[in-house]
């Protein structure tokens, strides 16, 4: 049976979902939006280096919340609404969380756009060690 986690330290989910559902020892995070963990209502934060670490931050907050960590990820997916705009920019700022060579496998995909106004959206599967 899955597990679905919620996880106090992580923002709030934007719609009806939980942070994370778990199974056979896969865990698969939800699409995080550059909201605060403190302050859901709170603007996002202004252009795509501000939204990209923010996502990746609540990513974090996730993944620990599950006894996890960045190094456990084995595949992400992330999500602009300015893809050729933005592209250069969010991957200076997502390389910084992974070390080098050890980056999971990665799909980017330009979308016409997400929850809340957001310009960037990411979501994490991870394999419990």
């Amino acid at each position: 049976m899955p597990e679905y986690h919620m996880i106090d330290a992580a923002p709030t989910p934007v719609g009806p979902f939980c942070h994370a559902t778990e199974t056979d020892g896969w865990v698969f995070l939800t699409g995080q939006m550059p909201t605060f963990p403190d302050a859901p209502d709170a603007p996002l934060p202004e252009g795509i280096t501000a939204q990209a670490h923010r996502v990746m931050d609540n990513l974090v907050l996730v993944l620990e919340g599950l006894g996890l960590s960045l190094a456990d990820v084995t595949q992400c997916r992330c999500y602009l609404t300015e893809f050729e705009r933005d592209f250069d920019a969010f991957n200076a700022v997502y390389k910084t969380y992974f070390a080098d060579g050890v980056r999971p496998a990665r799909t980017t995909i330009g979308v016409t756009a997400l929850a809340v106004g957001a310009l960037v959206e990411v979501d994490m599967v991870a394999r419990r060690p």
